[in-house]
């Protein structure tokens, strides 16, 4: 760990002051987000679906523990087996329960949207919530990836479709 102490000098003597707490807002070291982890449990059928929303991945890639995309942002999206985890990760435990958080892809149009969910449903993926036109101007739909993750797709937004949120959302 670095010395935080700091020296003071004054004519007579140097004085040591007491090490110093870093503050809240000046981390020891500021991390970097480089991507998003998800583990898996068929990474065959991981692919097939990521693959139909456009992410590319070398020709072998269902048949691996591992795979990252390099994503145009710099950002990496990666795939990793629970066997993989539970390998180097004595206390990993599979998750239990729904998905909390969403992955978000933009669609060109709206109609873009509807077409997307009917490929995906239509190619046996679970529907989440079917297209709609949402107060925030925008058409939305969610769907499931194999492994329950819900990615939700948005189309552009219409300042002519806002309307103010529902009652219920506003707590």
């Amino acid at each position: 760990m670095p010395d935080t102490r700091q020296a003071r000098v004054t004519p007579t003597a140097v004085r040591v002051s007491a090490p110093t707490k870093p503050s809240a807002r000046e981390p020891i070291v500021k991390p970097v987000f480089s991507g998003l982890h998800f583990f898996v449990r068929d990474m065959a059928a991981t692919v097939a679906f990521y693959q139909r929303l456009g992410l590319e991945f070398a020709p072998d890639a269902g048949a691996q523990i591992f795979n990252g995309v390099a994503l145009p942002n710099g950002v990496t999206f990666a795939f990793g087996t629970y066997a993989l985890s539970r390998s180097y990760d004595p206390g990993f435990r599979e998750p239990s329960g729904g998905p909390p958080n969403e992955l978000q892809f933009s669609v060109a149009t709206r109609d873009g949207v509807d077409e997307l969910y009917a490929e995906l449903t239509g190619a046996g993926y679970v529907g989440h919530l079917p297209p709609f036109d949402a107060f925030w101007g925008s058409r939305y739909a969610e769907v499931k990836d194999p492994d329950g993750n819900l990615v939700g797709f948005q189309g552009p937004r219409d300042d002519s479709m806002v309307s103010p949120p529902p009652p219920s959302a506003l707590g």
